[in-house]
Order: structure tokens, then C-alpha cells, then sequence
């Protein structure tokens, strides 16, 4: 006899990403929103923080008419919220709820922590106070909409990611124990902790002890709640292979289900659009770099780029400014290449030198002063990226066959140099290189591929494994994906074989680049929500189960 499989009446997901784009649990989870809005219209509320206040945040448009009765009875509660919709495809209903007012019972909820479930909050510093605070805020919305419209006759599931929404999933569990709750962890705050301090994260995985690194690099409070939340959960989730291992090792807790992070490609251009808008982008992209370095770029030069957070060991940024040094002097490499780095840093302002020659007529042969940079930073003395690229004597001068240019702002389209979003910008390059160290997913390949863009990544990601997953064995950069596998101590040969990708990719027929570029899209049809949808269902089935015993 076929098991029925659970489902859920209702899913309230916190996360301190919801309405917030702070990085790639954002695209996660409000790309997932619109395949959920088709399977329950309008019965999975998110909830996150209220950041913004009294400014307009464009990530969320406010409906006073929406849930006007339950607003009016969580403002008796002393619940703070707004109620309105996100601002991403399916416009599901999003709940901001303002944290602030919780502090006061601040020693008291850790106090409460502590006696049911042993997580330690005394070490709590930076982000642990805001989090915790936020988290518990988030259940108390959850659990005002429960007694206010729904029972035990419904099946609900409250879902919490990262260790940020810990105390909200343990306090679910304790109020609520007829709510199933699922927590996703996307990294584990020790396992991130352990790779950021350039410590050997793989090869020693199994001889690591989670507790004692936490008293080690000074993070037992996040560990705690996360291993605690981890333990308690009906459904402990997290989105690779690759992190599941880290998981197991690190928290002393395997993961139920694992929930590989898809992507909606509805905003992807088609068509003749797509090729006026790729060519839009590259000559945005080559007119800048003309502008600071006042060399030209014809229509053959190479557009490659990397992008992500500034970890700068993490993503492997690094050893993508190590292998775009060695590619200066590859006596096989035919074509200039133009290289990028996006990744956000201590910006100050965009740089009114360039703006003015972006904006001016004449071309120019001269470059600017520092020919490496689009926007001044607040300390550029001890930024990595431009120390690593002066070490190396990366300067950006006239005749170098290799170009590297670090765009150091979000590219939001309204930067003062760019002035166009990253999307409108991504599809523009021909190569794009993620060679990361740590990475439990990787949506920027994700991305990429989408968009028609090869790219080269590693087997420490998430992504990787599953593009290597897909062919069953190794994937190339012919497949639409090169796939590099990386160790603790293979920098240098992790280096070397991108430098050979970029010059094999560049020396391509128009046929074979067609083709790597063909095989790229199809790969990430293979990662659209419609499909990975089904590893949640298995997720919320696991967890509703365990809620209806306790019924």
C-alpha cells in the first residue's frame, strides 16, 4: 500500500532575508515563493525583519487590507508588524515584524533557553542579540496568526533558516508542539568559522570536534543554538551533499532531507531580446574598463568575471586574481581578456573621474589614476583585492593581455558607474569563474548558467557536486560547466587548470562556444524550483508526521 504523503494547509517561513536582500538565502527563498504560491496561493506566509523602518523598502509593498483583523489583535499582543506582499514573482504575503520591543526580556528568553534546551547564549556577541531577538519575534507572529485562524485540524509547519531562527523553531516547539517544525541550515556558523580562519576545513573534517572549535575561534553561542536547534527540530535540513557531511561531523546531527536550492528563470530574456540585452551589456562592461584604463577593447575580447560575498578565501577570490596573473603571460592565450570582480566592499563613492569620462564624448587613450577600481573604498590600504593585485603587479597597464578590474559595490543599477543591475550585467560575460573554498551551494553558477554564461567551478561547492552529479562524472567546460576538484592545499593547481580553461574556452570554435553555451542553459532547466520542489514535500511529509504523533 502507496503512503499518503502530508501535506501542508499552511507554511510560515522566517528568515532574516525575507523582504532583506543580504546574499544568496534571499534568491532561495524568494525564487521558491512563486512555485509555492502555485501549489497553496496565499497559505505560506513569510515572515522577516523590519529593517527598514519608517524608509520605503523596495522589496516590500505594504497592504492595508491584508490580514486587517490578525494585524489589530497582534498589535494588542505588542507584535510590531507590517503586512503587505514581496515584491517577487508570485507576490507572496510577507510579514515584517520589528524586533526592538523584545530586548527588555532579553536575559529572560536566554534564561528560558538554557533551562529547556541547553543552549548557551552567555557568549552571544555581534549578530547573536539582533538574531535572537528577531527569531523570537518571527515565532510570536506564527504563533499569533495560529490561535487567531487556525487548530489542530490544519497542517502546519513553521520554518526557520540559519542558526539566526533557532530560538524561533524552539520556541514553536515548546508552545505549539502540533506545528511541525523543518530548519535549514545553508552553512554551518563553525564549519564557515573554521574555513574563514584559513584553517584546513576538509581533509580534518572527521577529526574535528564542533564544541571545542566554537570555544576555540570564539563562537559557542551560534554553534549552541544551531546544534541545539538542529536536535529538537522534527526536520533538520541543509542544501548539498557536501554540507550534510558538515553537518553530520560538526552539529553531531545528520540531516533528514537534503533541500538543493533551485532557481526560477522567468526574468531570463528570450530571444532577440537576450541578444540585444547581452550586447548592451558588454559595451557597458568594455566601456568602463575603457574609460579607467583608456585602452580599447574590441568586439573579440574575452569578458570573464567572479562574484559573490567578500570572502576572500571562501570564494576562492583569490585564486581567481592568482590564475588571471598567470593568464597575462600564457604564451597560448589569442584573445585580450577583460576581467571582473563584483563583490561588495567598504565602499565610499563612485569615482567622479570616470563618471565624467562615462559620461563625456571623446575616447580616450590615457588611463586614470589607480586603473583597477570603479568606486573608491574607506580603507583601501587594507583591502585584499587590491593588495593581492599590487603584490602581483596587476596595474592594469597599457598592451597587458589581461585586464582586472574590481567593482567593489552592489550592482543595484544605480552604483554611479555601472547603472545597471547585476543581471543586466551577468549576461554580458562569456566566461564566469567561482573557484570556491567553501560554498555549501553556489547560486552565482546557478546564475550563470541560466543566463547562457560556461563557467568553472569546484567540487567544494554544492552546485559542483550536482553539475558532476548530472553527467556522472567530472563536467567540463564543453558541458556548460567546468568542475575543478579543490583540497585544502591544491591552490596552485587549482590556479593552473583555470588558467587553462580560460585559454581553451577562449580558442573555441563560434560552433563550440555555441554549444558549451547551449548545454549551459539546458543544465539549469535541471535546477528549476519545478523540479527541486519535491525534495520540500518530502521535507514538510517527514515533519508533519512527527506533529501528528503529538496530536
Amino acid at each position: 500500500m502507496v503512503k499518503k504523503v502530508l501535506v501542508p494547509d499552511y507554511v510560515f517561513e522566517s528568515s532574516w532575508e525575507v523582504c532583506n536582500k543580504v546574499g544568496g538565502i534571499y534568491t532561495v527563498l524568494s525564487t521558491r515563493a512563486k512555485t509555492l504560491q502555485e501549489i497553496m496561493t496565499d497559505r505560506v506566509i513569510f515572515i522577516g525583519p523590519d529593517c527598514w523602518k519608517e524608509k520605503v523598502n523596495p522589496c516590500f509593498s505594504e497592504d492595508a487590507n491584508l490580514l486587517g483583523e490578525w494585524r489589530e489583535e497582534a498589535a494588542s499582543e505588542g507584535l510590531h508588524v507590517k503586512v503587505g506582499r514581496w515584491n517577487v514573482p508570485g507576490k507572496p504575503i510577507a510579514v515584517l515584524v520589528d524586533s526592538e520591543p523584545f530586548y527588555e526580556k532579553k536575559n529572560a528568553l536566554y534564561g528560558w533557553l538554557w533551562e529547556n534546551y541547553r543552549v548557551d547564549s552567555l557568549h552571544g556577541y555581534g549578530d547573536y542579540d539582533e538574531a535572537s531577538m528577531f527569531s523570537y519575534a518571527a515565532a510570536r507572529v506564527a504563533e499569533s496568526f495560529y490561535r487567531k485562524y487556525l487548530d489542530q485540524s490544519q497542517r502546519v509547519i513553521y520554518h526557520g533558516n540559519e542558526w539566526m531562527t533557532g530560538l524561533g523553531l524552539l520556541y514553536i516547539n515548546k508552545v505549539l508542539p502540533e506545528v511541525a517544525t523543518v530548519f535549514t541550515t545553508h552553512a554551518t556558523s563553525i564549519g564557515r568559522s573554521i574555513a574563514g580562519n584559513n584553517k584546513p576545513l576538509y581533509g580534518y573534517l572527521s577529526a574535528y570536534n564542533g564544541d571545542q572549535m566554537a570555544l576555540e575561534l570564539n563562537m559557542q553561542s551560534k554553534h549552541s543554538i544551531e546544534k541545539q536547534t538542529a536536535m529538537y527540530v522534527d526536520c533538520f535540513t541543509t542544501v548539498s551533499d557536501i554540507t550534510a557531511n558538515e553537518c553530520k561531523e560538526l552539529l553531531d546531527k545528520p540531516v533528514d532531507v537534503v533541500l538543493p536550492n533551485g532557481f526560477e528563470n522567468g526574468f531570463v530574456p528570450r530571444g532577440s531580446a537576450f541578444a540585444k540585452q547581452r550586447k548592451a551589456a558588454r559595451k557597458r562592461l568594455m566601456d568602463v574598463a575603457h574609460a579607467l584604463t583608456g585602452e580599447h577593447f574590441s568586439d573579440e575580447t574575452l569578458i570573464v568575471s567572479t562574484s559573490g560575498r567578500y570572502e576572500f578565501r571562501n570564494k576562492g577570490i583569490d585564486v581567481f586574481i592568482e590564475a588571471m596573473h598567470r593568464l597575462r603571460n600564457d604564451a597560448d592565450l589569442q584573445k585580450n581578456v577583460l576581467a571582473f570582480i563584483e563583490v561588495p566592499a567598504h565602499v565610499g563613492e563612485p569615482r567622479k573621474d570616470l563618471a565624467e569620462r562615462l559620461n563625456g564624448a571623446s575616447p580616450y587613450d590615457t588611463p586614470l589614476e589607480m586603473p583597477t577600481i570603479t568606486h573608491w573604498l574607506h580603507d583601501p590600504s587594507n583591502d585584499h583585492v587590491l593588495n593581492m593585485m599590487s603584490g602581483l603587479g596587476m596595474h592594469n597597464r597599457k598592451g597587458d593581455k589581461v585586464k582586472l578590474i574590481f567593482i567593489p559595490c552592489y550592482m543595484d543599477g544605480t552604483d554611479g558607474i555601472l547603472n545597471r543591475t547585476y543581471y543586466d550585467l551577468l549576461l554580458g560575460n562569456d566566461l564566469c569563474i567561482y573557484p570556491s573554498y567553501y560554498e555549501p551551494w553556489g547560486y552565482t553558477p546557478l546564475e550563470a548558467v541560466a543566463f547562457k554564461v560556461p563557467c568553472i567551478t569546484t567540487d567544494l561547492s554544492g552546485f559542483g557536486l550536482w553539475a558532476n552529479r548530472v553527467k556522472g562524472e567530472y563536467s567540463e567546460i564543453e558541458d556548460g560547466v567546468k568542475v575543478i576538484h579543490r583540497t585544502d592545499d591544491n591552490y596552485g593547481e587549482v590556479a593552473d587548470i583555470i588558467e587553462k580553461t580560460v585559454v581553451k574556452f577562449a580558442n573555441m570554435t563560434a560552433q563550440e562556444v555555441k554549444n558549451a553555451r547551449s548545454n549551459a542553459e539546458e543544465l539549469s532547466k535541471k535546477a528549476l524550483w519545478s523540479q527541486f520542489i519535491r525534495h520540500y514535500e518530502v521535507a514538510y511529509d517527514l515533519a508533519l508526521r512527527k506533529a501528528e504523533k503529538r496530536k
